[in-house]
């Protein structure tokens, strides 16, 4: 049966939504698509859900395809795992937690690492019973501060979780590339450019992870590329580390009364002024920046860090929070407050230093609290900078790494530029943005440590399992392919997701029209196609094919004025080419079409697995 217009649950509508800020989530919305319910929370209408089944349906042939057996558990889920795994508190306020009539503690799953985990503990307790590997596609939640962008980055969400489960790390090599391969078939057959970048594993732990990327503009993600095929997101770059300098004739290092120079602009200027170098200019790069930052805690306490780094980098709280440095879990990083600062009057606002004294020794930034000084990894030991001497107008001269001061730590706080070298010698780093899509992960064996999962191996004995953790953002995708495929005047669906295969439009007053229209759905259905028939007795022309449009499916038809001359209109949504058709032949030719269509994207080359 076509899906009808006269009937379908579906109004189109010419104005966005007042919240959309991306065009996905512009036309999805006027297209009847999804309809917001909550902040970050939407409702799947019927031509929405036949999309969705589509991308599914290629996910779980993928997943097939790579040896995963399908599962599905439920949302809610008890805190217990999650308190074994520690992830309880070290989600913080990014998840809902409840409580059922007995006040008993539970959550709306963000993830299911745990409960795949104690699953695979109930059935397997044997190296024979391995390698196995899971998968649901699952709706998740998360309490995201400021969910937007529509489906990019909301509350409610629909993932795919995989899990890979082996005796060793051989094994779970063998798994990783397996979903690796997959990834890369699920993206081409949804005609979604990707690129795959190093990540890092963040409060999911691990020893490797790669992100697929979405490039565009929209997105939250900021990645660095090379023309030598390096790819990374920026919290994965490492820097290039300058070799370590001789410091044996360095002259001490000097406090100078440097008065209304608390940015490094001022400092820079006030240093060539009064204290000119010979050989040239004094620039940012010479001096060392302290930024004071709060590294909250998922138990919500509040840790002052300093982060010292050169003066010409600003500090990235993003990819800073994404080293796993600064604590267990999934910490925040923010500047420092005035109410931070309060409670370490130490810091000398506008002239904080690596905690020098007058007379240049080594002190560490300490008051009655200790604080971490966190060095980026260009500030080698031997090079010398101009820094704040922790006194009102006072800078210090000449200071050098490992002689007047040492970080507790190095951390990759710095952002990156454009222009940096790449880790791996192929060129210098050019950025851009991309929304994630998915990660694959080498999860190791925390997780089954914290559980208790462990068989026994051929000579008898328990061998905790090593596993990988695999997943797509389901619906984040569908989001991204409205993103890729869609004009000025609406989406443009790949002919393998379209919701119907072609949408015929009968227009004008005519009985004949309508009469045509519907033989050439009954031939269209024939062959085996789906078909949308704008069958609206009293709606104008231009209204029809401004639906069309918006609606997006790959393959239009127009019966209508040119019945007179015995033909009718087959147009190509993304081209714009028109053609005419004699009627009495116009059915296998739209078959024929749609055909072609499919086939174009069946036939893409794809990883064997």
């Amino acid at each position: 049966m076509p899906l009808r217009m006269s009937t379908l649950f579906v109004r189109t509508l010419k104005e966005e939504p007042a919240d959309a800020d991306v065009k996905s989530h512009k036309l999805l919305h006027r297209a009847s698509y999804i309809r917001r319910s909550a902040p970050g929370i939407y409702t799947w209408l019927p031509l929405g859900l036949r999309v969705l089944d589509k991308v599914e349906a290629i996910v779980r042939d993928e997943m097939s395809k790579a040896g995963s057996q399908e599962v599905h558990f439920p949302a809610l889920l008890p805190a217990e795992p999650y308190e074994k795994s520690g992830r309880w508190e070290a989600f913080g306020e990014g998840i809902f937690r409840l409580q059922d009539r007995k006040k008993a503690d539970y959550l709306l799953a963000p993830t299911h690492e745990e409960v795949f985990t104690l699953l695979v503990k109930d059935l397997y307790s044997s190296y024979k019973d391995l390698p196995a590997s899971l998968y649901q596609i699952q709706t998740k939640y998360r309490d995201e501060a400021r969910p937007r962008a529509g489906l990019l980055r909301g509350r409610e969400f629909i993932m795919k979780d995989a899990y890979s489960f082996d005796t060793d790390d051989a094994g779970l090599d063998a798994a990783y590339e397996k979903m690796r391969k997959a990834y890369i078939n699920v993206y081409n057959r949804l005609q979604l450019p990707f690129v795959m970048v190093e990540a890092t594993p963040g409060a999911m732990g691990g020893s490797g992870t790669h992100e697929f990327l979405y490039p565009s503009e929209v997105g939250e993600d900021t990645y660095v590329r090379t023309d030598g095929g390096y790819a990374a997101n920026v919290e994965a770059v490492t820097t290039v580390v300058p070799e370590e300098l001789d410091y044996s004739d360095a002259p001490a290092a000097q406090v100078v009364h440097s008065p209304g120079t608390t940015t490094i602009a001022t400092l820079v200027d006030f240093a060539n002024t009064h204290h000119p170098r010979e050989d040239r200019p004094w620039t940012a790069a010479d001096t060392l920046k302290n930024v004071v930052c709060t590294v909250v805690h998922p138990d919500g306490e509040r840790e002052v860090v300093v982060i010292g780094l050169p003066g010409d980098r600003e500090v990235d709280l993003g990819r800073a929070a994404g080293t796993g440095m600064l604590g267990a879990g999934e910490v925040d990083l923010e500047p420092a407050t005035d109410e931070d600062l309060e409670k370490h009057p130490e810091l000398v606002k506008g002239f904080i230093g690596p905690g020098i004294s007058l007379d240049q020794a080594v002190l560490g930034l300490e008051g009655s609290i200790k604080i971490r000084y966190l060095l980026d990894p260009r500030v080698v030991k031997g090079t010398r900078w101009v820094t704040g001497a922790n006194e009102v107008d006072k800078h210090v001269f000449g200071l050098v790494v490992g002689r007047d001061f040492v970080g507790d730590e190095f951390i990759e706080a710095a952002e990156v530029v454009a222009g940096d070298p790449a880790p791996d010698g192929s060129g210098e780093l050019q950025l851009a943005r991309g929304v994630e899509i998915g990660q694959i992960f080498k999860l190791g064996t925390r997780y089954a440590e914290a559980l208790g999962l462990s068989v026994l191996d051929e000579n008898g004995k328990a061998r905790v399992v090593t596993m990988g953790s695999y997943g797509i953002g389901v619906s984040r995708v569908l989001a991204c392919i409205a993103e890729e495929h869609a004009d000025d005047k609406g989406l443009v669906w790949p002919a393998n997701l379209a919701p119907a295969d072609v949408h015929i439009v009968a227009t004008g007053k005519d009985a004949q029209v309508f009469d045509v229209a519907e033989e050439l759905t009954a031939e269209v259905e024939k062959a085996g196609y789906t078909v949308l028939l704008d069958d609206r007795p009293k709606v104008s022309p231009g209204m029809k094919f401004g639906d069309a449009e918006l609606l997006g499916m790959p393959t239009i038809v127009v019966v209508g004025r040119g019945l007179k001359d015995g033909v009718v209109e087959l147009r190509d949504r993304a081209t714009g080419e028109t053609t005419n058709l004699p009627v009495d032949t116009a059915g296998q030719k739209i078959v024929d079409a749609i055909a072609e269509k499919l086939d174009a994207i069946n036939n893409i080359e794809l990883l064997e697995q």
